[in-house]
């Protein structure tokens, strides 16, 4: 007999790859630079020359054996090494190799910190709005999830509703930042203030809680501002990391946990990971992006193109009457919608081709995301789709 769970998992498909379904079908019907396609989160520029440079190099130069052999369980030694110097420059961390953990991707990374400190059961808890993957991340540990609702003044933590979900079952409180959907970057204060709590928990409930920080866009901050490192702040902290944003490598599939140093029972995280994989079938990113990345750790692809799209679309939002957080980061924006029915709302603009993602799915009814990465001139030619919209729909 087959499994049931996951037999019943098809009936929830990702409203998002729905979507993003749609506008390829509705492309190759109008052609897709006539579809403004907001859905899916996919980087819209290049890796560095740099990186495809390094990937040529290897498998020119690179002893074919050697390269394509198995990597260690835990990860190649000098790229874990590589990935350790770098945190620590950046950072002012004090991490060495045996506190990285390569995975594929984020996905990989929370999948890992998640069985690590967790048994099934427990409780995790995340803040609203957040990504939708989450669920079943959470879920498949035998753990469950429980959602802090948003505090939609600033998409910072809702601290009066987090400090009344805690009690003794929270496992572990996972975080985002830079935020997916809502661009928020939380700040020093309200890292400041999770980590007095949960310290302050541990000792209450007389156990650990772990954060989780889940931190593929922390190289995407605007306004020359930086992502404080929540690490820095609390020393029960697994940093997961994907390369799919800063290096633009998606489909490359390359992360890692990084174990602070100070967490108890620290040094044996990243071998505990090493046995999770056992029963995951998670077994290490390929060894030939490993590693490359190891030679571009502290490089990024040119994410400027963000900031534009950004502030174009967010000036033409506000313009427009929307009632609009400004991000901080990421490649999103979530602006509320114009009637409380978010999906009717969405629905109403794939009549114009806008192609946006209504918001429930975030734990956030009422607003709608927007993944900007897409080119500039297309996010130019949609405000006109969005001042037509509003105006015969809404009478803006």
């Amino acid at each position: 007999m087959i499994n049931e769970a996951y037999k019943a998992m098809l009936g929830g498909k990702s409203v998002i790859r729905e979507l993003s379904e749609y506008a390829t079908a509705r492309g190759a019907e109008i052609g897709y630079e006539n579809v403004f396609d907001y859905s899916l989160g996919n980087p819209s520029v290049p890796c560095p020359q740099s990186f495809t440079d390094e990937m040529i190099a290897l498998y020119q130069e690179a002893e074919p054996v050697a390269l394509h052999g198995y990597s260690p369980s835990l990860g190649i030694t000098s790229v874990r090494t590589a990935i350790a110097e770098s945190l620590n420059r950046r950072f002012d961390m004090d991490y060495t190799t045996d506190y990285i953990f390569p995975t594929t991707g984020a996905a990989g990374a929370l999948a890992h910190a998640l069985r690590v400190v967790t048994k099934p059961g427990d409780e995790v808890i995340t803040f609203a709005p957040y990504f939708p993957e989450y669920q079943p991340y959470v879920n498949g540990t035998g753990a469950h999830l429980t959602v802090v609702p948003a505090d939609t003044e600033n998409f910072q933590i809702n601290f009066e509703a987090f400090e009344q979900a805690l009690n003794p079952g929270t496992a572990a409180v996972l975080i985002n930042t830079p935020n997916n959907p809502s661009g928020a970057v939380y700040s020093a204060e309200t890292l400041t203030r999770l980590a007095e709590i949960l310290r302050a928990k541990q000792v209450e409930y007389g156990h650990d809680i772990f954060l989780i920080s889940d931190e593929p866009y922390r190289e995407i901050v605007f306004d020359g501002g930086v992502q404080p490192y929540p690490s820095k702040f609390y020393d029960n902290t697994l940093s997961c990391y994907s390369y799919s944003k800063s290096l633009s490598l998606p489909g490359e599939r390359i992360g890692y946990v990084a174990v602070n140093p100070r967490a108890t029972d620290a040094e044996l995280i990243v071998p505990m990971c090493g046995q999770i994989s056992r029963g995951t079938g998670h077994n290490c990113p390929g060894s030939s992006v490993q590693l490359a990345v190891a030679k571009m750790v502290d490089e990024t692809s040119d994410l400027s193109v963000y900031e534009k799209n950004m502030n174009l679309l967010y000036d033409a939002l506000v313009r427009l009457g929307f009632d609009v957080v400004r991000p901080g980061g990421t490649f999103y924006i979530f602006p509320k919608a114009l009637e409380d029915d978010a999906n009717a709302f969405c629905m109403k603009a794939k009549d114009y081709d806008l192609i946006l993602v209504p918001s429930d799915s975030f734990g956030v009814p009422g607003y709608f995301r927007m993944a900007y990465c897409i080119d500039t001139e297309k996010v130019e030619r949609s405000i006109a789709a969005f001042e037509k919209f509003v105006h015969e729909v809404y009478g803006r």
